[in-house]
């Protein structure tokens, strides 16, 4: 079954980090929820009928940004297009300034049953570097309110590599986080985008990076924390409690149908070769433009090969605890990459980088998962000599 992601670009304020598409200054949504509905719409007529959908994802941008009305519009037409009847999973980031008990208790209203809140840190000085709109003291008491709301299923992201962080920060950002009993957390090492506010302060010299070997103790340290403390590490940013996986990522990771819906959004869909990948327009005034002539707001369009695909499969399966099965690659790709690729999976496996294969399943050890990128280039199949 397939997945539909909604993208809502609005923030209150730019954080230094991001470069997912947003805008900040617009007063109303009306032009854009309207134009979201038309865009599902016109998605559900093409693709409604070939699968129902299993997972709902809001993204952004911060969708919070958007009132309950206005996300009710937006539910209602997603539920008249396409089939959600099957769905197991609606999640929604927000952000903790948010996170009021009313909003939080009116998103339960619209069927949303998980949550992804947009933590970062629990430290004010972090907070104040990323140019974050919470405190640290609400960074806390979201997680109260969330639990009081009667939320089960909920997710925080946390970023290590903050450049000048004292390094007892990060430990004590992973006890706060475990105190809490948070199910799910996500952790992402800070990276510097071209056309960020933190790209234009590394490169005027106030801001300097984290070194690339305090990121990988980081997180090497991220990874004994959270499994000592009951976190099954499932896929490389992702820790979660029994039960608690994150079901629309794993679509991502495995190649399932998904349709992207608003400015950005990306969409993937395999029915016969090639497959088809398409994003939209970042630029929300044509976005609303062309779908007010009905015309469908695709930027890009990529057809993709059985090869191409096969390379994509390689990379993503090995960022999860399941693992990449040569069985599976064969099967469904037509890549034989344990007769092509025997020595070097041999010399990964001596090197602590794989796990000893079992069941023709490949898996990252924990050193492997610190170069995982590196892992990844060696096995990918076109590669095969």
């Amino acid at each position: 079954m397939a997945g539909l992601y909604i993208h809502v670009p609005f923030c209150s304020q730019r954080c230094s980090y991001c470069d997912f598409y947003f805008v900040t200054t617009q007063k109303s949504h009306t032009g854009f929820v309207e134009a979201l509905c038309r865009e599902i719409e016109i998605q559900g007529q093409a693709f409604g009928r070939l699968e129902p959908i299993e997972t709902i994802y809001f993204g952004g941008g911060t969708p919070s940004q958007l009132s309950l009305d206005e996300l009710e519009r937006i539910v209602q037409a997603a539920n008249r297009h396409f089939d959600t009847s099957h769905v197991l999973e609606t999640t929604f980031e927000i952000n903790p300034e948010d996170a009021t008990t009313s909003y939080l208790r009116g998103l339960q209203g619209l069927g949303i049953d998980r949550l992804s809140i947009g933590i970062q840190s629990f430290f004010d000085a972090d907070l104040k570097f990323m140019n974050r709109v919470h405190d640290a003291g609400r960074a806390k008491s979201v997680l109260d309110d969330v639990r009081s709301a009667g939320f089960d299923k909920y997710s925080i992201d946390l970023i290590f590599g903050v450049p000048g962080q004292p390094k007892e920060y990060w430990s004590a950002n992973l006890d706060i986080a475990q105190s809490f009993e948070v199910p799910h957390i996500s952790t992402y090492n800070l990276t510097i985008e071209e056309s960020t506010p933190l790209a234009k302060q590394v490169e005027r010299g106030l801001v300097i990076p984290t070194d690339d070997d305090d990121s990988m103790n980081q997180f090497s340290f991220t990874m004994d924390y959270l499994k000592e403390r009951g976190y099954e590490h499932y896929e490389i940013s992702s820790f979660a409690k029994k039960g608690h996986r994150a079901v629309h990522n794993h679509k991502y990771w495995s190649h399932a149908n998904y349709i992207g819906v608003g400015p950005s959004a990306h969409s993937f869909w395999w029915r016969g070769l090639p497959a088809k990948r398409w994003s939209n327009i970042r630029n929300l005034r044509r976005y609303e433009a062309l779908l007010a002539q009905h015309v469908i707001p695709t930027d890009e369009e990529e057809k993709l090969s059985l090869d191409v695909l096969a390379d994509e499969h390689v990379m993503l399966r090995l960022r999860t605890a399941d693992g990449l099965s040569l069985k599976e690659l064969e099967d469904r790709y037509g890549v034989d990459l344990f007769s092509s690729h025997i020595s070097v999976l041999a010399e990964l496996e001596a090197g602590g980088f794989i796990h000893p294969i079992r069941n023709q399943i490949v898996r990252l050890t924990d050193l492997g998962k610190t170069v995982c990128n590196s892992v990844t280039a060696k096995l990918l199949p076109k590669d095969a000599s």
